[in-house]
């Protein structure tokens, strides 16, 4: 195997015997595989809109839209574990893949001339395991084109991700589909030079924006605009389901179900800003959240006593102790947990394994007892506008710090907490994404009764950040949005943050720092382009970044 995906990778270049996130080197291999079928998907479904042919000529072309979507997600770092559900999607994507032939074909479009991940179409399974090491990152020779088709690859699965929890809530973007389609079918064009690559990256992050604003709004038109909330972090008498990852509309279900059950509701890790949702805080039951960023699960759910719900990343790898009490759902996925199906067309999950395992466990173990202050989405923070503005004028704010993105297990992210808690005390911090975990519990006060702290919410929240910054610009009357006193200190550990450093980039923003260290899938010349073109550079001490990015 080789996989350096996620930040994590193994020395600083890349997993080859085990990946750092616990899959093993035969998942690796058909995760690999899995894409290889997507990309001949996507080859033929960007081949006929190439040709003229419309979405609704094609008689599968939802299935393949959702056949994409789902397996870029399956491969993101800390998702889909288990060999059997990969096979699966696998042969599915080959039966697919086989029916767009077909279709095409009898439209009278020629496709003999297709690559050949989307001509290839095993007979027997024992064809799966022997294509799967040949098709990994390592089969583009070429540096630097290596780099590129692996940085689109993986904006192209946040972009996914963030797609799929859209489109669970009923909103779609065609326009966005037809572009994975496009951008994943060009990493199999030999002929695509690094400037054509870096064009299609770019344009992953104009997408990106779409995709963002999309989520942005599924969420707020299903659930409200997150307001100002205050979340407890400590633990009551009734038995508990802890859910983690991402997804709202789960939990929506979640909630439903185990009303009236005795049972109280905690969320964990990207999952604290439900608690800032209007439509969720009617329900008496959710009660708080339990624990910290996902890298701790493995102590904090074996804590948590009950069950607890996976809907999406970050899964680390189970301890038996409680591997019984865990349940995934969706495209989460590992050997020997149970998994709560999809549901079914205008109905509901059902979530009664969970509830009934619930009422037999004894409540959590309590980790800790205060409060989280959080909600400070767009809608919130544009409606303290004024109080903003009037704060940068007196010189009360002097800057805005940006701290999105992730955290991850390396002892080098102390370093972010480090950063926030040694910031000037006229400094505000905006953050979204579990990064925020390192710093969301210190106490580091307020500004005029503005917090210094303002959490937007998850990672795919970053894009209130972009709409606030944006903002400012119009109210300052700035011609250039790198003219605000923003800087930019940003975490990275998966793929959905590659997504978001390219949305920003397409905002034009300028002179991010990214940490704890820089990806490994960029080659010297392609990080030397992101120095030179972006700004984009790396982290040193709390202290020194302090005195350069902020004085």
């Amino acid at each position: 195997m080789f996989c350096y995906q996620c930040q994590e990778a193994a020395g600083g270049k890349g997993c080859t015997k085990a990946g750092v996130c616990g899959k093993t080197s035969i998942v690796a291999d058909f995760q690999d595989l899995l894409l290889y079928v997507a990309k001949g998907i996507s080859y033929y479904m960007n081949f006929a809109h190439n040709k003229g042919i419309k979405n609704n000529q094609i008689r599968v072309y939802t299935e393949a839209d959702n056949f994409v979507v789902e397996s870029l997600f399956i491969t993101l770092t800390n998702v889909n574990f288990d060999q059997k559900a990969i096979t699966g999607q696998i042969k599915a994507g080959l039966q697919l893949k086989q029916t767009l032939r077909n279709e095409l074909s009898k439209a009278g479009l020629d496709i003999n001339n297709a690559p050949e991940a989307a001509t290839w179409i095993p007979t027997k399974d024992e064809e799966l395991a022997g294509k799967a090491p040949l098709v990994g990152i390592l089969s583009t020779e070429n540096e630097d084109i290596r780099s590129l088709r692996e940085m689109l690859i993986y904006g192209l699965k946040g972009m996914a991700a963030y797609y799929h929890h859209a489109a669970i809530l009923g909103f779609a973007a065609e326009e966005v589909t037809e572009f994975m389609h496009k951008a994943l079918a060009a990493t199999l064009d030999d002929e695509l030079s690094v400037e054509d690559l870096v064009g299609l990256v770019m344009e992953t992050g104009k997408y990106g924006v779409t995709t963002l604003a999309l989520l942005d709004e599924a969420n707020t038109t299903s659930y409200g605009s997150p307001e100002l909330s205050t979340v407890k972090t400590g633990v009551g008498q009734n038995p508990g389901i802890l859910i983690s990852g991402h997804d709202l509309k789960d939990l929506e279900e979640l909630l439903i179900q185990t009303e009236g059950q005795g049972i109280d509701i905690y969320t964990h890790g990207e999952m604290l800003p439900a608690h800032y949702y209007p439509a969720f805080k009617k329900y008496s039951h959710f009660v708080g959240n339990y624990g910290n960023a996902w890298w701790n699960q493995a102590e904090e759910f074996e804590k948590f006593n009950g069950p607890i719900l996976m809907t999406t990343n970050c899964l680390v790898p189970p301890k038996d102790s409680y591997k019984d009490r865990l349940f995934t759902t969706s495209i989460v996925g590992f050997e020997g947990v149970r998994h709560i199906a999809d549901r079914e067309d205008n109905g509901m999950k059902d979530f009664s394994p969970l509830i009934e395992l619930a009422k037999k466990c004894p409540p959590p173990t309590e980790l800790e007892d205060g409060t989280i202050i959080g909600g400070f989405g767009h809608a919130q923070v544009l409606a303290l506008a004024d109080k903003v503005v009037e704060a940068v004028k007196s010189g009360a704010i002097k800057k805005f710090v940006v701290m999105a993105g992730c955290d991850g297990r390396m002892k080098s992210r102390a370093y972010y907490s480090d950063f926030a808690a040694g910031l000037p005390k006229d400094t505000i911090i905006l953050t979204a994404g579990c990064a925020k975990y390192r710093y969301n519990k210190l106490d580091l006060g307020d500004i005029g009764g503005i917090p210094r702290v303002l959490d937007a919410g998850q990672c795919n929240d970053s894009y209130s950040l972009a709409l606030i910054a944006l903002k400012l610009k119009e109210v300052f009357g700035l011609e250039d949005i790198n003219d605000l006193p923003i800087v930019y200190n940003i975490a990275w550990y998966e793929q959905k943050a590659v997504l978001v450093l390219l949305a920003l980039l397409h905002l034009g923003v300028k002179n991010i720092h990214l940490g704890p260290t820089l990806p490994s899938f960029l080659s010297p010349n392609v990080a030397k382009l992101l120095v030179e073109t972006f700004g984009i550079g790396g982290i040193n001490t709390a202290e020194e970044d302090i005195k350069s990015m902020v004085g």
